[in-house]
């Protein structure tokens, strides 16, 4: 069985489990996204950016080069877990992106097993961490982000970027569903978001799609998560 667990400072959480484990996820992560029957669906491209990401780190983990342990969190039965941190606000705008699209292909109850079980752990792994923050968090696990919404991947890193700004810790946690705010459709932050996002569109003369965050500030190499 897969679990998740808050990384120490706040950042995100730890996704782990046997090399089997982790495989199943990502098989239904692969299924969702970078379909052909996807591409016919409005914005489509904007939620396979959302995510790739979380895809991409799920095939590092169960390949070997992201987090290993010789035992699980809640055993000592040595049997080899593999594992990966993805942001907070990268899995919710992920899953939101993922729930969207398993709208308009057949699902099986496996996979559906799968994501309720990615939404209980992430609601665990919140309110373990800080119980006021992850109480205020779970709108955000369960739908409160529309993953249809045409501007997504860039609320996802707009959002990213202003969280991993505050360092982490239980005070910027809490700080955490005020910013979700900006992906929330027809709250005064997404209107905000969106009108900001036009302007620099016609600024630049290009599409909002080619757009790019400014994140040089960030050191993700050596994010203390």
């Amino acid at each position: 069985m897969f679990y998740l667990v808050p990384t120490k400072k706040g950042i995100g959480v730890e996704i782990w489990g046997t090399y089997d484990d982790i495989r199943m996820i990502h098989s239904l992560v692969q299924n969702f996204w970078g379909n052909e029957k996807n591409d016919r669906i409005k914005n489509s491209e904007n939620r396979d950016d959302s995510i790739s990401g979380f895809s991409r780190e799920l095939r590092k983990a169960y390949e070997g080069s992201r987090l290993k342990r010789k035992t699980s969190h809640f055993s000592f039965e040595k049997v080899e877990h593999f594992g990966c941190k993805v942001s907070w606000v990268h899995i919710i705008f992920s899953l939101s992106a993922l729930r969207f699209n398993m709208q308009s292909q057949e699902t099986n109850k496996l996979e559906l097993s799968i994501l309720i079980q990615l939404e209980y752990w992430l609601e665990k792994s919140a309110i373990s961490y800080d119980e006021k923050g992850g109480i205020e968090l779970e709108p955000y696990f369960n739908g409160a982000i529309f993953g249809g919404t045409k501007n997504i991947y860039q609320l996802l890193l707009s959002i990213d970027t202003d969280y991993l700004r505050l360092k982490g810790g239980k005070r910027a946690f809490r700080k955490l569903p005020e910013l979700l705010k900006r992906g929330v459709q027809f709250t005064s932050e997404f209107q905000d978001y969106e009108k900001f996002l036009k302007q620099e569109a016609k600024r630049l003369n290009c599409e909002i799609n080619q757009l790019e965050i400014n994140d040089e500030d960030i050191d993700y190499e050596n994010l203390e998560w």
